[in-house]
């Protein structure tokens, strides 16, 4: 939470030490009209005999804190709270210094995950906007973040494309990530129906295991045409990562894994397979009866390079639920084969579907690309908008890619209806947006921007738009604690709906009473700061006018 709630909460769990009690006090929403947060941690304690001078005591530090309007003792000990909208004025800019941290943690988002050689599509579009959002947010707290693509560079989707290649006579230097992109699905379905081929690419595989030097440097060729192709889409859909890595950078690291924990007796021959000696069912399989490794493989590869070249306290893998048992076994076997003991989350997440709620496809029945997608939601923002440039509609549509995702709770699926997340009315990327140029053109249109405020003058529109600014704090460290992005784009619908409201109630242009415009000019400021920097926090531009 923001500074000046946490100093409060840690000198209310210090009172409650001195009864002997261990108690983390939370600050909660309020579900009282009226109010705006509540305590409920004393409430159990109502009926002991020292509940009357804890209540006082815990009272009495919240009103001296100032941060709340004063607060009277109950029988029951609920602690309903109003905010000080004078002492917040004061205290609160909901800038990035609010939330200066010296027990910031370092961790590593792995995100992304795309194949070499195969185009990004839309079951990317949430890995993109949960991992950038949370490492967002987890910066913008104060810890320090690092982003990995970790990259599907390696195996057999590899050996798969230069088996076609050699299979078609085409020639490597021609290629290019379009012809890569109509390879990839050809040569996965010649390997499932052909055998001799998928002889050949079984055999291709192993020389490039073998680090066969022709193979390597075709290898090579199609992960540099890929890469670029990867960048400039990313670069479009406004994504960018610290690390470029992927399977091949740990595939060296693999013989020596496994040789130590043979040698430990951590992993045993099953069939000729290695197989991870915790007992677990099913057991864990570590590299087939052939050799050949698998994704767990790799990731425990990963986990040592990273040990040793990037150093971390946690690792978050933002991939979607249905791989919940490989994360599961591969945290297990992190601290079986005694890695580490540093934490690793699996920031598991539901599908995206089209309007209908089946999986996105091409018209042909093709899985769909990301960047089809993009083009869609342009062309119709740009029907509707003809009067604005390409940069900004570019803005608008990665603000309807991002927002309409991170709305919704990352655990559910969820539906993508063009229509409806581009509408100007609803809970949408273009409404947020809306609602900030607004603020902006407001704000340039006040001449004199730096009025002293010496009274706040509020009515009660603008009492619940400012106690609602306050309240960023609470809805950040939802996000943070839950690793869960809707609770900040919740929240930021809300404050744009109720500035709103505020802006619609008065014409703040007109206003006589120099208090009265200036504390409508200092809630519209805190407004378009709190908005742009929720906004920075999931991933969206603020666009300059609309």
């Amino acid at each position: 939470m923001n500074n000046v709630f946490n100093k409060l909460t840690n000198s209310l769990s210090e009172e409650f030490k001195k009864f002997e009690l261990d108690e983390a006090i939370q600050l909660s929403l309020s579900k009282i009209a009226g109010y705006d947060l509540q305590i409920n941690n004393l409430v159990k304690y109502n009926k002991s005999d020292y509940f009357d001078k804890l209540q006082e005591n815990i009272i009495k530090i919240i009103n001296l804190s100032n941060i709340f309007l004063p607060v009277e003792k109950n029988d029951i000990g609920f602690i309903n709270l109003i905010l000080n909208h004078t002492y917040l004025m004061k205290n609160i800019t909901n800038t990035q210094s609010d939330f200066e941290n010296k027990q910031n943690s370092k961790i590593i988002f792995d995100y992304g995950g795309p194949n070499i050689g195969k185009p990004l599509h839309v079951g990317h579009m949430r890995t993109l906007n949960i991992g950038r959002s949370l490492y967002n947010i987890h910066s913008f707290i104060g810890n320090e973040v690092v982003s990995d693509i970790h990259l599907g560079d390696w195996g057999m989707p590899i050996a798969q494309i230069i088996t076609y290649l050699e299979k078609e006579d085409m020639q490597l230097q021609s290629l290019d990530s379009n012809h890569l992109e109509i390879i990839y699905p050809k040569a996965s379905e010649e390997y499932k129906q052909n055998e001799d081929f998928k002889t050949r690419a079984q055999e291709i595989n192993k020389l490039l295991n073998n680090n066969d030097k022709q193979i390597l440097n075709m290898w090579k060729f199609i992960k540099d045409i890929s890469i670029q192709s990867l960048k400039e889409n990313f670069e479009k859909l406004g994504h960018s990562f610290d690390y470029w890595l992927g399977e091949s950078d740990v595939n060296n690291l693999i013989p020596e894994m496994i040789d130590e924990l043979l040698k430990d007796e951590k992993i045993i021959y099953d069939d000729g397979a290695l197989i991870s000696a915790e007992d677990t069912d099913p057991k864990i399989l570590i590299t087939k009866s052939d050799g050949s490794y698998l994704y767990i493989t790799t990731d425990l590869a990963t986990i040592l390079f990273r040990q040793k070249n990037i150093g971390y306290d946690k690792a978050f893998y933002i991939v979607d639920n249905r791989q919940s048992l490989h994360f599961k076994q591969l945290f297990s076997s992190i601290k079986f084969f005694e890695f580490n003991n540093l934490e690793h989350k699996h920031i598991s997440y539901g599908t995206l579907n089209d309007s209908d709620g089946n999986p996105f496809k091409t018209r042909d029945g093709g899985t769909k690309p990301l960047s089809e997608l993009f083009e869609e939601t342009y062309k119709y923002i740009k029907k509707i908008n003809t009067a604005l440039d390409d940069s900004i509609i570019s803005q608008l549509t990665n603000s309807v890619l991002t927002y309409s995702d991170l709305i919704t709770n990352r655990k559910t699926d969820y539906k993508f209806d063009l229509e409806k997340f581009t509408n100007v009315n609803g809970k949408t990327g273009i409404y947020v947006q809306y609602s900030q140029v607004r603020a902006k053109k407001l704000l340039d249109n006040i001449e004199n921007k730096n009025n002293e405020l010496n009274n706040l003058t509020l009515n009660d529109v603008d009492k619940e738009l400012l106690s609602k600014l306050y309240l960023f704090s609470y809805f950040l460290e939802q996000s943070a604690l839950l690793n869960e992005p809707h609770h900040l784009a919740n929240y930021l619908y809300e404050i744009s709906n109720l500035f709103n409201q505020f802006y619609e109630s008065e014409k703040i242009l007109e206003i006589d009473n120099s208090d009265r415009q200036s504390s409508k000019i200092y809630v519209t400021n805190l407004f378009l700061t709190t908005s742009q920097n929720v906004m920075w926090c999931l991933g969206m531009t603020p666009v300059s006018k609309m």
